[in-house]
């Protein structure tokens, strides 16, 4: 039977809908079945949603201010956020900016340490954090850094729907200077070793979208398509990454020729994130490719509008920390097949 895995849920914007939808996530009893949860925050603001939701069952929790103290058995809250933490539900503040920055600084340094297995996060406002110093434009490019890895890929991913992007939170006006051939080339890389590493896919097959309407109708609407994404596609077969395209967004999504496929590489955040949510926004995961860590998070953002009045759906957190759970296994057992294979030789 497999470990029981510690999973570490960072609280993300306090004011936003990250502790109501991790409470009801937490509140189902099989995720404790599945795991010990660990979440990086507060026990003040955990109570003061947890009182703002209806029909859940009783959760037992286990407060500590160390990784060191979990209990197996319970939901775990560790208090890393000072103790007169205020919380205003609905908008941002610095101090929930601030409280976002502490729980994921202080997770990031416990799964460093091996205290916990995983790592899920949760939405965060990016502005707010930014303004308070965070200096990153998300939780991927901090993760990144933190993990000194050369590149990663935000992948959106569902059973049956998974999509990567070239460029992920830059303006717009900067993704076409910013997509080269090699760039492409290292996204798809890093997608065929973790679809096979992480979600078991032996020879998985990747669609690689175009830039431009049409993509460029032969050059009359651009010449990427051309220029640098066709020539990504024919280095990466060279190499044995079975990957085709470019494919026009739009009657790619619109006829479901995404079922042919394992994953889609599209070229930027919108392109990729629209078609996804739109087709799988409530199970839908972001999980971090590249990563010596498993990382996932829930697909929607911090909800403002909805913090704290009972209405936001736990099903993408709870997609999540079964997602990374599923990940870290996965790994092993593919670790394990391959290290058999050296062995043999």
């Amino acid at each position: 039977m497999a470990r029981k895995l510690i999973v570490g849920i960072t609280q993300g914007d306090g004011n936003g809908i990250s502790y109501e939808v991790i409470i009801k996530a937490l509140a189902d009893e099989r995720i404790l079945d599945m795991c010990t949860p660990v979440i990086y925050g507060s026990s003040k603001i955990f109570g003061f949603y947890k009182k703002s939701l209806h029909d859940l069952d009783p959760i037992n929790t286990n407060i500590i201010t160390s990784a060191k103290d979990i209990h197996p058995k319970r939901v775990n809250i560790l208090n890393c956020l000072p103790e007169n933490v205020f919380v205003e539900p609905g908008q941002p503040t610095p101090e929930s900016a601030k409280s976002a920055m502490m729980s994921l600084e202080c997770a990031v340094k416990d799964i460093k340490a091996g205290l916990i297995d995983v790592l899920v996060t949760a939405p965060i406002n990016k502005l707010a954090m930014s303004n308070e110093g965070f200096g990153y434009t998300g939780h991927t490019e901090f993760l990144q850094k933190e993990f000194g890895v050369d590149d990663v890929t935000m992948l959106m991913s569902t059973n049956r729907l998974k999509v990567g992007v070239v460029t992920s939170h830059i303006p717009l006006k900067d993704v076409p200077t910013t997509i080269t051939t090699e760039k492409i080339l290292s996204k798809l890389r890093l997608m065929k070793q973790s679809l096979q590493r992480d979600f078991g896919i032996r020879e998985p097959k990747l669609a690689v979208l175009g830039l431009n309407p049409h993509c460029g109708d032969g050059g009359l609407l651009g010449d990427e398509e051309k220029n640098i994404i066709m020539p990504a596609v024919q280095k990466a077969m060279d190499e044995g990454i079975l990957a085709f395209g470019p494919y026009s967004p739009d009657g790619f999504f619109g006829l479901g020729n995404y079922l042919k496929f394992d994953a889609v590489l599209a070229m930027y955040h919108d392109q990729g994130l629209i078609p996804f949510k739109a087709l799988a926004f409530e199970e839908g995961v972001n999980f971090t490719v590249g990563l010596p860590i498993v990382r996932t998070s829930p697909d929607h953002g911090t909800a403002y509008e909805m913090a704290g009045r009972d209405l936001a759906n736990p099903l993408s957190m709870k997609a999540s920390i079964y997602m990374a759970i599923d990940i870290y296994h996965r790994r092993e057992q593919y670790d394990a097949l391959m290290a058999g294979r050296m062995k043999k030789q």
